[in-house]
């Protein structure tokens, strides 16, 4: 097997959800490289439907966080992004038949590449209903989005407080084969 290809197999069997963030930001070049990996996801018949906005301002990022706790109903003071300081929100075109899929597959690609450059990240859900909200259509005209977007994910971001869990154990019947 080459070399580079272990590697990956390795940041994908390491790769876990981070619930702890310190609030240190992370470098820019490393955003850039990992939505830079984000934007290569396979997508359907190579349509590229989603879009990545990224938020690295604190004030917006807290908005965020606000909106995202009201539609998860938790109460005043919760932060559901952990504390992470990088916020990545990916959507995508619902005009496009493969657009869940493909926004999954970039966030996929993100918190994977993430995780190879030393970033810890976890997937935050209620984007859905977060875009389809005043407050999400708000956003995206202001950053001059047009078109049909299906908030798919929040890609949180940042440098991990404490180490990873032990991944689990994987359950025996993951796999069927039909030889």
């Amino acid at each position: 097997m080459r070399k580079h290809m272990n590697e990956t197999l390795q940041v994908l069997k390491k790769r876990r959800s981070c619930r702890s963030f310190k609030p240190d930001m992370v470098p820019q070049k490393l955003l850039e490289a990992i939505i830079e990996a984000g934007t290569y996801a396979p997508t359907g018949m190579g349509k590229q439907s989603p879009i990545i906005i990224a938020v690295t301002n604190k004030e917006l990022r807290d908005k965020l966080a606000e909106e995202n706790r009201k539609i998860g109903g938790w109460q005043e003071g919760f932060d559901p992004f952990y504390g992470a300081p990088v916020i990545f929100i990916v959507l995508a075109n619902k005009e496009i038949g493969t657009y869940q899929y493909d926004g999954s597959l970039v966030m996929g690609n993100l918190l994977n590449a993430a995780e190879s450059l030393g970033v810890a990240g976890i997937w935050i859900h209620r984007a859905k209903e977060e875009f389809a909200s005043d407050f999400g259509r708000e956003l995206l005209k202001q950053l001059g989005i047009t078109g049909d977007y299906e908030g798919i994910g929040h890609c949180a971001l940042g440098y991990a407080a404490e180490p990873a869990k032990e991944p689990a154990q994987r359950k025996k019947d993951y796999v069927y084969y039909l030889v």
